[in-house]
């Protein structure tokens, strides 16, 4: 993440701002083994084909898949011989397709032998074995690197299917080519590409409504701009946000919550510090400020981006936004604005990660991930009795088996347990297939349904199962029911 040359991120000179990171009280977490032995890992990650498996990226170009349970994690994809490896390149990404189950697809970052160019590229996993990828390689998208330092490298699929990539500045210190500011470059950005409906003799498109597609000027790929090293992000599975923790120059840290078109200030800014590099711009209303900033004090030097809690163990408090940095070990959990120290590890934390269930791992460059777990949490879960789909024109209750895929204007109805309702169901969410949709709340009577969530289109495009649940405001959670979609 630095521009030093030392591991995967090297220490800088410390700065002199103030910290916003509170010392107020946190939850009591435990970390809790998981695996140990690795080889430089810099992701956990789960596939979302309910296996409950845990993928855990290798920096030097390995892929392992834990199963759950103890075990021991084996290989999934080896593609060592085709990455450059080594300060703050590597294999640094994996996303899977939103419908992996089905489709085998998934999709890897890394900077590629010789010459340290960003590769986007597609694998599947092998049709004999799914413990075990296909290593025949589709190239989606190359992206050259100045320098060998600021990669980026996550890759993450939005809730609107599309696949983001995060993208560094190209390197060296300052921006020195100011990439970031440059909407004609890929560097120094997040983009957004479809990778379903290819176009114009490329294997994916560019989302219509990205900023800069079509005849406005820039590249139809880019979401936003003005990064310096987003080093992990990740979407709010209920609100649909993305957080991204860019990493500093030599004074701040910053976490911005980033929306299309939105310019978060690098080179002209460094968290909402003028950098000087281009002093005539300095105007802060140009640009987006972070959400949290930190300084360089303490030992911290490099943010590690995280995610939002959204679990079912209430191991940390619903909604709050967990990060890190990797020179101080200290882990941070942000909620309503203010940040506190969660705990302080001696691990330099690469990344976070999350499995099926959205419990939060902590994963250590040197060679472990671990689980976050609070012995003191009590989950509130309660039941849900009875679920419909209900067709919105008639209003008409359907069995299940009866819905074709590509249905239209449908609802999931859900009628609640003896224990409901209570003052949390207002602020209740139905979640379908890990989607949380908006949800109407309609009646405190028992007997009738209270909870109504209109289905979206893409669950109504493939026959399958229909996982749904309801999740409160304060984390409780329902039984899961499912539903089908069939191909008549």
């Amino acid at each position: 993440m630095k521009a030093t040359a030392c591991v995967l991120y090297c220490l800088a000179i410390l700065g002199v701002f103030p910290t916003s990171v509170s010392s107020q009280s946190a939850p009591q977490i435990e970390l809790e083994p998981v695996a140990t032995g690795l080889s430089s890992p810099v992701l956990a990650t789960n596939a979302g084909d309910g296996s409950s498996r845990l993928f855990i990226v290798e920096q030097p170009g390995r892929i392992r898949v834990l199963q759950p349970g103890p075990a021991i994690p084996t290989v999934f994809l080896d593609i060592s011989s085709r990455v450059v490896f080594g300060g703050e390149q590597g294999l640094l990404g994996l996303a899977f397709h939103p419908q992996f189950a089905s489709n085998g697809r998934f999709f890897v970052d890394y900077t590629r032998r010789p010459d340290g160019a960003t590769v986007i590229a597609e694998y599947h996993v092998s049709p004999g074995n799914r413990n075990i990828a296909d290593p025949s390689e589709t190239l989606l998208l190359l992206i050259a690197q100045p320098f060998a330092n600021h990669n980026g490298g996550m890759l993450a699929f939005g809730r609107d299917g599309f696949l983001y990539i995060g993208m560094g500045d190209g390197g060296s210190a300052n921006d020195p080519g100011n990439r970031a500011q440059d909407a004609n470059q890929l560097l120094g950005k997040i983009l957004r590409i479809d990778i379903d409906h290819p176009d114009r003799g490329r294997l994916y498109s560019s989302p219509p409504d990205n900023p800069f597609f079509g005849q406005i000027n820039g590249r139809d790929e880019i979401f936003s701009l003005g990064l310096r090293n987003p080093w992990r992000f990740s979407f709010d599975e209920f609100t649909g946000d993305l957080y991204v923790g860019d990493v500093g120059q030599g004074a701040r840290e910053e976490v911005d919550v980033v929306t299309r078109g939105g310019n978060y200030g690098w080179r002209v800014f460094e968290g909402t510090r003028c950098t000087n590099n281009d002093p005539s711009l300095c105007n802060p209303s140009a640009y987006i400020p972070p959400i949290a900033e930190y300084g360089h004090t303490g030992g911290r030097c490099s943010i590690t981006g995280g995610y939002v809690y959204r679990g079912e163990k209430a191991s940390l408090p619903f909604g709050s936004y967990v990060y890190a940095d990797y020179c101080s070990g200290e882990i941070f959990l942000m909620q309503n604005g203010t940040s506190t120290v969660l705990m302080d590890t001696s691990l330099n934390i690469s990344s976070f990660g999350e499995d099926q269930d959205r419990e939060v791992y902590v994963v250590g460059l040197g060679g472990t991930v671990h689980r976050i777990v609070n012995p003191s949490a009590t989950a509130t879960p309660f039941v849900i009795r009875s679920a419909f789909i209900r067709r919105r024109a008639t209003g008409e209750m359907l069995n299940p088996i009866t819905i074709q895929k590509n249905g239209k204007r449908f609802e999931v109805v859900i009628l609640e347990g003896a224990s409901a309702p209570t003052p949390a169901s207002q602020g209740a969410v139905v979640v379908v297939n890990g989607t949380a949709l908006t949800t109407r709340y309609e009646t405190t009577d028992l007997d009738t349904p209270i909870f109504v969530a209109r289905l979206k289109k893409p669950m109504l495009r493939v026959a399958g199962p229909l996982v749904v649940q309801v999740v409160r405001q304060d984390g409780g959670r329902s039984n899961q029911l499912t539903l089908d979609i069939v191909d008549m």
